[in-house]
């Protein structure tokens, strides 16, 4: 069963939310075929599991602690769960048959396969940006409305993704091994640092499609956007990024 939780979907089971409801519906399945009791719950996000260990792990997971090392490309996790899900994309076993893109499950394969149809039916009409499914359409929106629906417990602050709020976790840690070799600033993840180090570079990658403004990041071109959409005179284009 399917659910809303601070207007956001939810697997009815577990709690999970997510911006894709095809991830959900095949979460849903997979809970439909298993009636085992769950009494374990956790009390910032009410996800509950049958076992003790299980609740302990997923605990890690609002605290932002990452013990679980992936020895292929060094990435770290919060669970063995999810380092088990990322050992998939190096195995291959969720691959695209059509582009050999590799997922982290049968969701994530499920949802990705979606993106070949071609088709998208389904247009913002802020910006004209079209979409294959009206859930990522929903979540596109987002940008424009302001909503923030996924809120970290520690600080309050609010994210349009799931995901966002997954790595903005990695904040509230003391380990940052990625640092600056310009100025020395230390950062939780690589990606941060690579936009960290275009302020020393002065590379702008992401360019506005209406007036050819340049900027460092995709969220200073988003916010940018919301001044096209906001006059008259001009009729908005997806985002762009340079191309050399």
């Amino acid at each position: 069963m399917l659910i809303v939780k601070n207007n956001v979907s939810c697997c009815a089971y577990c709690a999970d939310g997510s911006p894709f409801e095809a991830k959900i519906e095949v979460d849903i399945n997979e809970h439909s075929q298993d009636d085992k009791p769950r009494p374990y719950v956790c009390t910032v996000c009410d996800k509950r599991f049958t076992k003790k260990g299980s609740l302990k792990e997923h605990k890690l997971s609002h605290s932002g602690e990452k013990l679980y090392l992936c020895t292929e490309c060094g990435k770290r996790f919060t669970s063995q769960y999810k380092l088990n899900r990322h050992k998939n994309i190096h195995t291959g076993k969720y691959k695209c048959t059509e582009c050999s893109r590799c997922c982290t499950s049968r969701k994530d394969l499920a949802v990705h396969m979606q993106c070949h149809s071609g088709a998208k039916p389904f247009e913002c009409s802020f910006c004209s940006k079209r979409f294959s499914q009206s859930h990522c359409l929903d979540c596109h929106i987002r940008i424009h409305s302001g909503q923030k629906p996924y809120e970290c417990y520690l600080c309050h602050k609010g994210f349009r993704m799931a995901g966002d709020l997954n790595r903005h976790m990695s904040v509230h840690t003391i380990d940052k091994p990625f640092k600056c070799q310009e100025c020395g600033k230390a950062f939780t993840r690589s990606s941060n640092l690579n936009n960290h180090i275009r302020i020393h570079t002065r590379d702008k990658p992401f360019v506005c499609q209406v007036c050819g403004k340049e900027f460092t990041r995709s969220s200073g071109l988003n916010r940018h956007m919301r001044v096209h959409m906001e006059s008259e005179t001009y009729v908005c284009s997806p985002l762009g990024r340079k191309t050399i």
